[in-house]
């Protein structure tokens, strides 16, 4: 449809992607990266499936735990398993991500995973499994996903050009979250009709696709200068990120929304005993945050556009803290809860992306996969200690307790950080000044 000039006479229309349709398409998730980039669209399709697998044992475990024991620090004891490799291996694996070819690497964390998830069947099929045996392939699979995240995420930027990087973090990031949706709502499925054994199996199948995927594409051997994986290559990504202040205060602000936001380990406890939902409900509380973040993802056309991008992780940040706050004083209503928890969702995709954006810009590819590894440090640590917090002030205070007073020191905590780090509050993207 034309538009009349001033005179009267009908101009030119507008260039392609003008008007509300064009903003419309703005808003959306570019998807660029997945039509000519074969190689990311390859590793992307077999994430999606893996993905999902891993979120399936994600709740699996601390619910195969808390029904064994009716206890909350048995499921803090699970989280405490989970923490201790990534503490101990994961600076290591980025100095090796650095070194070695990043896609055999891949292949090699991706069979020792699946194993895991078979051992866990294994587990599943005994009556009464030990406790200590499930911590140990629980140590074991999180020790290779602490190798496995920071190799991932360093190799994209060798699969799409920097124009297409904010782009493909997005679609990463929609990726997880879709992983989030569908995973725990049929992890909780699996749990009521086929049980324990039938979910840890269908996770083990998922990584045939993830090894697929991996099997056709190309080398990743690094490029430019190459370190020695060792102490000494650990110590120069650390220096490095610890130079770059900017980079500093993505990590302390992405733990102080984790530590003290992340009530999943409470997710049984409040599902079985508060809410009284059964393992289903188990799977939506789980699934909840996943929903409102794979529309954030969705719908985050936009934030290649940001100038702002620090600005953006600190209220991304605050809209977290205040839904986790709600969602601790909702109890009384699930329905209520579950949008609670979409909105945190949401904000916290939207965090992600911006700090991921912040990042791979400033990282070089020879020091990326240390930097990836700092980074996957802290969100993968991250919400295993926010595991111990939630759980441990729940044995002294109660469920809803923990989840509020978690919520309102998130918020604390995010003003500290702006204010101790003014680098996040006024970082600029590249070339957006």
């Amino acid at each position: 449809m034309t538009q009349a000039t001033p005179s009267g006479a009908a101009g030119p229309a507008g260039p392609p992607g003008s008007g509300s349709s064009g903003r419309v398409r703005r808003l959306f998730l570019d998807t660029t990266p997945l039509r000519e980039h074969r190689e990311f669209r390859l590793l992307w399709l077999g994430q999606v499936v893996s993905g999902m697998g891993n979120q399936i044992t994600r709740i699996a475990l601390p619910f195969q735990v808390y029904v064994l024991t009716g206890s909350t620090l048995a499921i803090g004891a699970l989280v405490l398993a989970q923490l201790i490799p990534i503490l101990v291996f994961s600076l290591g694996a980025g100095s090796v991500a650095d070194a070695v070819d990043r896609r055999r690497l891949l292949v090699i964390t991706q069979v020792g995973m699946a194993l895991t998830s078979l051992a866990l069947v294994a587990l599943a099929l005994i009556p009464s499994p030990a406790l200590i045996a499930i911590y140990l392939v629980a140590f074991l699979a999180a020790g290779l996903s602490s190798v496995d995240g920071p190799t991932r995420s360093a190799a994209i930027p060798r699969l799409v050009t920097p124009a297409h990087l904010p782009a493909a973090i997005a679609l990463n990031q929609l990726n997880y979250q879709a992983a989030s949706v569908v995973g725990p709502a049929i992890g909780g499925l699996l749990l009521a009709t086929i049980g324990l054994a039938g979910a840890y199996t269908v996770d083990a199948l998922s990584f045939v696709a993830s090894l697929a995927a991996l099997l056709v594409i190309g080398p990743l051997a690094p490029i430019g200068r190459v370190t020695r994986p060792g102490i000494a290559a650990i110590r120069e990504g650390l220096r490095y990120a610890a130079d770059r202040r900017v980079i500093l205060s993505t990590f302390a602000i992405d733990l102080v929304a984790m530590i003290f936001g992340m009530p999943t380990a409470l997710f049984p406890v409040l599902a079985l005993d508060v809410f009284r939902v059964g393992p289903i409900g188990v799977g939506l509380l789980a699934a909840a945050p996943g929903v409102g973040a794979f529309f954030g993802a969705l719908l985050s056309g936009w934030v290649s556009g940001v100038r702002r991008t620090g600005r953006a992780v600190a209220l991304a940040v605050i809209v977290w803290g205040l839904a986790i706050v709600g969602f601790g004083l909702a109890t009384f209503s699930f329905p209520l809860a579950l949008c609670l928890l979409a909105i945190a969702g949401a904000a916290d995709v939207l965090s992600a992306v911006f700090r991921s954006m912040i990042i791979q810009l400033e990282a070089p590819d020879e020091l990326r996969g240390r930097v990836m590894s700092i980074h996957m440090l802290v969100v993968t640590s991250g919400p295993r200690m926010g595991d111990l917090e939630a759980t441990g002030v729940a044995a002294l205070f109660g469920a809803r307790f923990s989840v509020v007073s978690g919520g309102l020191l998130c918020l604390l905590g995010v003003a500290a950080v702006t204010r101790a780090f003014p680098e996040l509050w006024r970082n600029i993207m590249p070339g957006r000044e």
